[in-house]
């Protein structure tokens, strides 16, 4: 057994995940509330069906990147993600501490913050059933769908993996009803009225065409979120690789079917108007019984998605402890169930407590914090691994490497720069905060500065 798969076994933790598992969870993540919200904000972006173009941006930028973590994936298939990556990938340079420290400092503020945005936005299209709900009313009920979270998870592996299966038949239930609806009452005329100038590449539209995309990449994450639970998977270098790929391909194609189908049977100046857009489709289609009924169905997926995602970023933090980066309680494991039990409960206490922002902000703040440290740090570590630790076994290979890596690279620079000034310096805040914080970490414990 190599040195980089023997340091990415987790002692403690039962692998119970298989590719249905795995694809059930990541793409229960990926299909959360998400769409149902976003769509209208897709559309709005570019003025017309020309969004669609949006979506594609951001299946491709998702494949490109999840062929990054599926090499990581395979050749490290522990707990933790990016963490592990950047500490074993980096062994023995500088990087080896710094990039570990400096995920871990994003995380704090960014993965909470992609929970949070779930619990926003179940609260918010629990809205279409509450009408007179207001703001105070609506942060109770994200608070709420958090507590309720934490119980569920607060199991072994074995269940958890049953459960998540669970949630992911419902919401691809929900997906599948919305899509066929749509395709058969498909308006041509309407999904195609694209406005007088659609195509024409002036500065406006590659700016609207950011827009899309970074909100389409919002909808995208979570690709890679059995990432996080490796150590818990069975065959990963087989199983990681796989439930990725099939993910984004499959939520791709639900994402691009979904928008085509609306804008097919509602006119794309109402849809993009539009609060309940998804739910007002079905309603518009078979009456109010559907429109209620399809709400029920989104908020299953919501709930999916946030379970998803506590499950896995959860595990982030009790990685970096086990290694020696954050504080050792958190590397504590359940005594029977074998979960990291106060990580697991810190992190969500985090997104309960960011769910009493406003969505637009969590959104914007989140992906601006991670993309120059983590999305671009990977791009990074492979390149790192392949020419200088040459002695580490990567049971999976990018395609047609470096293509992949030089579209995700472009690809992340374009999405961080149309997030628009206020969150461009956040993110670079982000980063200069992580720096010093590292400085004044391995200071006062006396750290090396290289592993």
């Amino acid at each position: 057994m190599s040195e980089s798969k023997r340091s990415s076994e987790s002692p403690g933790l039962r692998r119970g995940f298989g590719l249905l598992h795995a694809t059930a969870l990541n793409m229960s993540n990926m299909v959360g509330i998400g769409p149902f919200i976003t769509i209208p904000l897709v559309i709005a972006a570019m003025g017309g069906p020309q969004c669609m173009l949006g979506w594609v941006l951001g299946a491709a930028l998702a494949l490109c990147d999840g062929l990054i973590w599926s090499e990581l994936a395979a050749a490290m298939p522990g707990n933790g993600g990016t963490f592990l990556y950047f500490r074993q990938a980096f062994r023995g340079s500088r990087l080896g501490r710094l990039l570990p420290f400096l995920f871990i400092w994003q995380f704090i503020f960014s993965g909470p913050m992609e929970i949070a945005s779930g619990y926003i936005g179940f609260a918010q299209y629990l809205g279409y059933f509450w009408r007179s709900m207001g703001p105070w009313e609506t942060r109770l009920v994200a608070v709420a769908v958090g507590v309720l979270v934490v119980v569920l998870l607060y199991r072994q592996i074995t269940a958890v993996a049953r459960l998540t299966l669970i949630l992911w038949v419902g919401m691809m239930g929900a997906v599948l009803w919305i899509i066929v609806s749509g395709l058969v009452n498909f308006d041509a005329r309407l999904a195609f009225d694209f406005p007088a100038g659609a195509f024409t590449f002036t500065r406006g539209f590659f700016a609207g065409l950011g827009s899309a995309a970074l909100i389409a990449m919002y909808d995208f994450l979570g690709y890679y979120d059995i990432c996080y639970v490796g150590g818990e998977v069975r065959q990963p270098e087989r199983v990681i690789p796989r439930a990725i790929v099939i993910s984004v391909i499959a939520v791709a194609a639900i994402y691009g079917l979904m928008n085509l189908c609306i804008m097919a049977v509602i006119p794309w100046r109402e849809a993009m108007q539009s609060k309940f857009i998804v739910a007002e489709f079905m309603e518009r289609l078979y009456g109010g019984w559907a429109g209620g009924a399809t709400t029920v169905l989104i908020l299953w997926c919501a709930f999916a998605s946030v379970f998803a995602l506590s499950l896995g970023y959860s595990r982030i933090p009790f990685a970096a402890a086990s290694e020696g980066y954050f504080f050792r309680s958190f590397a504590r494991l359940h005594a029977r169930g074998a979960f990291p039990h106060v990580s697991l409960l810190v992190v969500s206490g985090l997104a309960v407590a960011f769910s009493l922002l406003e969505l637009e902000a969590v959104i914007a703040s989140l992906l601006t914090a991670r993309i120059l440290i983590q999305f671009i740090g990977q791009i990074l570590a492979v390149h790192f691994i392949r020419t200088r630790r040459r002695e580490m076994v990567l049971p999976f290979r990018i395609w047609l490497y470096p293509l992949p890596s030089i579209v995700a690279l472009f690809g992340w620079i374009y999405v961080f720069l149309a997030a628009g000034t206020t969150y461009i310096l956040y993110g670079l805040l982000v980063m200069a905060g992580g720096i010093a914080a590292f400085l004044l970490w391995t200071k006062t414990t006396r750290e090396p500065a290289c592993s």
